[in-house]
């Protein structure tokens, strides 16, 4: 995709400067190598919450200073997992404010004693705010729930004798009118109802707030010269596949870098040296989604080998990367993925589960995988947070593709609850919640762009859009993520009226959520058809660009007598909302939370489930190029087999 002309960045106005169009330093996924080391920390780690009033003892008793049993009781907590459901505490279920976490991690003698040693804490994930220290110090600090961020600790596990580190985590899930995803605190002050103090986090969208450390903890080693990040871009030339790559690397300016490109049985198809440069691969095998292909996701692996000579002697780092050669476009009326066209018929999806709440889960993310090979589905959106790295790991290796959204979530409640109040939307689109969104796509720009599973960027879900703050916001926000990854077309989720809605004109494909007969005309299913056409001929009329149904209700599959993509041939996919059931803040309306998956929440088949797999096995044989024997595979290996 082209970036557009160089005049438009004029009126974007400083604040896109301010922010950078890129962050500083990489985020590459922790690789054991023959110069990396990895350890996990995954398991019981020491925990507290601090429930005093002002929810600040722990910061005013230093609890990071000495180990954490010391200045009182701990629970041993599961590590990933949300807080909220492992314990029978009612008070912590629902608790909002500072968690305190605290392990204590051995180290190999050598990473504590070699300075040509680089040691590194990564944390996958802590919802929402949180701040590190390690032996006492302070190392890092975090805001967002949703993505990684790390620490250079080598100077603090270098310093001395000890073979061991003390690793203490405050977290905050406190949400504000300008956190992603936002929310308010209200304080109650009628005393003869509520005692003093007493408050409540309100929230704006339909998924409960679980906190805590929800992806893995690990420590990892590099040289003091390494490979810091890559950035790889793919294409096509009739059968020679393209693989542009840019290399950066920190500890030195003086390094040699070898770059090698191996098919899947290990063989060398293609090299060159230096930073950046072009690799041409000869009878390139495409990566190609599922049901797509005879033979979909195909993946490269690309080792880089940087050799540096340093006054210590020379040092040598080796990273590999997975990479999937494919193209993405968008023209008027079609998704293209290799130049064929490509219709999403997939999933709206949730890190969701019993006990563990928000927390990763190998077993639950395979079964999952499962799942979705045996509906049929090609996609799904992140809907409405990014998930963790390992779920875009398997997304790339079994060809399911990826709409990758930010938590850009409940913006449109917080504008709506005061209706005409001009403070409450200069909250809802001031320059600080501006900020924090920019930063946002850029940490997610960073840690996913090397994906071949992902091939659109979604900036938010169901904003007001059709306010007037909002036709700045999100023609800013959308030009950053553009800056950020030009490869990739960028989108938004709407619920607004397409005449109404104000940053519509900055999307690539026009996304839309809609329930027929279910929250209107409820069970009239005999009107779904017109209803839809209406819809999707505005849209298409007022904008032409190709169409999405982002979200529907599962009642509405009974009511699609026409397929979509035979009905409007600018629609180009559909996604169900929602794939399982999954935990809500309690109210009238969600008395064990949402119920709305085709599966159970734990992952039980439901009568819809049945009925969307017989459509989209359907879509997939009108729409898809997938030979017969891949879906006699995966109906063999289905336990659902019918």
């Amino acid at each position: 995709m082209s970036r557009g002309p160089a005049g438009a960045w004029v009126a974007l106005g400083p604040l896109l400067w301010t922010c950078g169009l890129a962050l500083e330093g990489g985020m590459l996924y922790p690789r054991e190598s023959p110069s990396r080391e990895r350890k996990d920390l995954d398991g019981l780690w020491s925990f507290r919450a601090d429930f005093s009033d002002g929810r600040r003892q722990g910061f005013e008793q230093q609890w990071y200073r000495a180990p954490l049993r010391e200045s009182g009781p701990t629970l041993d907590m599961p590590v990933p997992s949300s807080f909220n459901d492992v314990g029978q505490d009612r008070q912590l279920r629902s608790f909002v404010g500072w968690v305190w976490y605290e392990r204590e991690a051995t180290l190999p003698r050598r990473w504590s004693q070699d300075p040509g040693t680089r040691v590194v804490l990564r944390i996958g994930s802590a919802h929402y705010y949180a701040i590190v220290w390690v032996n006492g110090v302070h190392v890092a600090e975090h805001e967002g729930g949703h993505l990684p961020f790390e620490a250079d600790i080598s100077k603090l596990v270098q310093s001395g004798p000890l073979s061991s580190c003390r690793i203490t985590l405050a977290i905050n899930n406190t949400l504000t009118p300008h956190t992603l995803p936002p929310g308010t605190i209200v304080y109650k002050t009628d005393a003869s109802k509520y005692p003093k103090g007493y408050f409540v986090q309100n929230t704006y969208f339909d998924f409960f707030n679980y906190a805590g450390l929800h992806r893995p903890v690990l420590l990892y080693t590099t040289p003091t010269t390494y490979i810091d990040d890559i950035t790889v871009t793919t294409g096509v030339d009739q059968d020679t596949g393209l693989v542009d790559y840019q290399i950066f690397v920190q500890g030195s300016e003086h390094f040699q870098l070898e770059v090698y490109l191996l098919d899947e049985e290990g063989k060398v198809v293609a090299q060159g040296t230096g930073s950046q440069g072009r690799l041409q691969v000869p009878n390139v095998h495409l990566w190609w989604p599922y049901l797509m292909h005879e033979h979909p996701a195909y993946l490269y692996s690309l080792e880089v080998r940087l050799t540096a000579q340093m006054a210590a002697g020379p040092v040598s780092d080796f990273y590999t990367l997975p990479v999937g050669i494919r193209t993405v476009a968008v023209t008027e009326r079609q998704f293209l993925i290799n130049g064929k066209p490509f219709y999403f018929h997939g999933v709206n999806k949730h890190e969701d589960a019993d006990i563990r709440g928000k927390g990763f889960d190998w077993p639950l993310l395979v079964k999952d995988f499962n799942l979705l090979r045996w509906l049929g589905a090609n996609a799904f959106r992140t809907s409405h947070y990014p998930y963790a790295e390992e779920v875009m790991q398997l997304c790339d290796r079994y060809g399911i593709v990826v709409i990758d959204e930010s938590p850009g979530v409940g913006i449109m409640q917080r504008a709506l609850t005061c209706c005409s109040s001009s403070l409450c939307c200069s909250q809802s689109y001031s320059n600080v919640s501006l900020q924090h969104h920019l930063e946002v796509m850029g940490e997610l720009v960073r840690r996913d762009k090397n994906h071949p599973s992902v091939v659109m960027w979604s900036v938010a879900n169901e904003p007001t859009s059709f306010l007037k703050p909002a036709a700045y916001y999100f023609k800013t926000l959308i030009a950053h993520t553009k800056a950020l990854d030009p490869s990739r077309p960028v989108t938004f989720v709407t619920n607004s009226n397409y005449e109404a809605d104000l940053g519509a004109p900055y999307v690539d494909v026009i996304c839309v959520n809609s329930y027929y007969s279910w929250y209107h005309d409820y069970g009239h299913m005999e009107v779904i058809q017109l209803q839809l056409a209406t819809e999707f001929e505005n849209w298409y009329r007022t904008y032409q660009k190709p169409i999405i149904q982002s979200e529907y209700g599962a009642e509405t599959i009974a009511g699609f007598h026409q397929d979509p993509p035979l009905m409007f041939k600018y629609v180009v996919g559909e996604l169900i909302w929602n794939f399982a059931d999954f935990m809500t803040d309690q109210s009238p309306q969600r008395a064990v939370g949402n119920r709305k998956g085709i599966f159970t929440r734990q992952r039980q088949p439901k009568a819809a489930a049945f009925l969307l797999r017989e459509r989209y096995w359907k879509l997939a044989n009108e729409t898809g190029h997938h030979r017969s024997a891949a879906k006699s595979q995966c109906l063999e290996n289905s336990p659902f087999a019918l």
